[in-house]
């Protein structure tokens, strides 16, 4: 079997996502979640959460290390992972939820602009969207450490860092979702959701 590659953020991090996922997604059916990186979230999220089919995706060099997730973990509601570059060949079927962690201070602002653009045609009429990650506010850096790790980025690539809320709030309206949470996680992060077919509470 491929060695399952692990990160330590995602170990972290799975207990409070889940939680904030477990009631918004306690209605939902099936859910894509976009750039599954490693697999963790995947399995951990599946297993917690019977009544979805939890379909990963993620770029081509990913899809070892999630198959590998998916093969050990043996759920029957983890399909094989997709293949999916926010840039290229999207899905044909339709999701009535989305979930990404970590991925919109990755790719460049276009990418991300192409993304929102992809969820309108594979979202249902109903769909919610939960987005994880650090984020500005009002062009802000919210915390020093957010700040510091922005810089690293973008020494990694000049294309890279924390995307500003307001930008991607602006980006979600364009599809018809409109937020309704946005929920503190540990280490200066966030989770926001997102519901279509209503206006924010």
């Amino acid at each position: 079997m491929e060695a399952k590659p692990f990160s330590p953020a995602c170990e972290r991090n799975r207990e409070p996502i889940l939680a904030a996922l477990r009631e918004p997604f306690a209605g939902r059916r099936a859910v894509l979640e976009v750039g599954s990186g490693t697999g963790q979230h995947a399995v951990h999220f599946a297993a917690a959460l019977p009544h979805l089919t939890w379909q990963t995706s993620d770029v081509a060099a990913n899809l070892p290390g999630i198959r590998a997730w998916l093969a050990e973990a043996a759920l029957p509601n983890t399909p094989a992972p997709l293949e999916l570059d926010v840039r290229g060949t999207w899905p044909l079927q339709r999701f009535d939820a989305a979930f990404s962690a970590n991925t919109l201070h990755i790719m460049s602002w276009p990418e991300v602009q192409r993304l929102f653009e992809q969820l309108d045609r594979v979202l249902t009429d109903d769909a919610l969207l939960a987005v994880y990650g650090p984020f500005n506010e009002d062009g802000q850096f919210t915390s020093e450490s957010n700040a510091a790790f922005d810089a690293s980025l973008r020494e990694r690539a000049p294309h890279m860092g924390l995307r500003d809320l307001g930008a991607v709030d602006a980006l979600a309206r364009t599809i018809g979702l409109h937020r309704f949470a946005d929920l503190p996680m540990p280490a200066n992060n966030r989770t926001l959701l997102w519901r279509r077919g209503g206006q924010a509470t």
